[in-house]
């Protein structure tokens, strides 16, 4: 028998990932290692004068920027060399669900428009009701009713106090409350 015949080819294997162009990769790649540049170039426009403990305020925008670089470069490197290896097998939906989309979008749209008029807690609370609802639609999970919901709020005002009191009581960062005092 020849090395030429037309013999059945052999079906891929069900765990099998389909063989995927490595140029798309490497755009991703090349895509982290441009927003590093610009995290750097960001970066050296902080001054560098020494703060607290002798690091100054371009510390960590230089730390995640090479970092971010690093990332690139290895991206870049495993979509050269063949492509990502090992992939798993894509899972979940085909098509986004855009209704869950909206409500996870709302949440944060919300946080970002109401934080300055309903302060930190509550903003960060809707946000957190919000997203949890998109969240729970998105995996098909029941929505539940009024008690759920008020468990949600309940959960996200739980989350954020602590966390609006930890910035401006602990660490002095002012984020903006609903009351003069501080504390909401």
């Amino acid at each position: 028998m020849s090395a030429t015949s037309s013999g059945p080819v052999p079906a891929p294997s069900a765990g099998a990932v389909p063989a995927v162009s490595p140029l798309p990769q490497a755009l991703v790649g090349l895509g982290t290692l441009a927003v590093a540049a610009w995290l750097a170039w960001g970066a050296a426009s902080i001054p560098a004068d020494a703060g607290y403990a002798g690091v100054g305020p371009n510390f960590l925008p230089w730390v995640v920027s090479v970092l971010l670089g690093l990332c690139g470069v290895f991206m870049l490197r495993e979509a050269l060399t063949g492509g990502f290896r090992d992939l798993d097998e894509v899972d979940g939906a085909e098509q986004g669900d855009w209704r869950s989309f909206v409500w996870v979008a709302a949440g944060i749209l919300l946080n970002a428009s109401l934080i300055t008029t309903i302060g930190f807690i509550l903003s960060c609370a809707l946000c957190y009701l919000l997203a949890v609802q998109g969240f729970r639609r998105a995996q098909g999970s029941a929505v539940g009713g009024a008690r759920a919901w008020i468990t949600d709020a309940l959960v996200g005002l739980a989350i954020a106090s602590p966390v609006f009191w930890m910035f401006t009581k602990g660490l002095a960062i002012s984020l903006p409350g609903l009351t003069q005092t501080g504390w909401i």
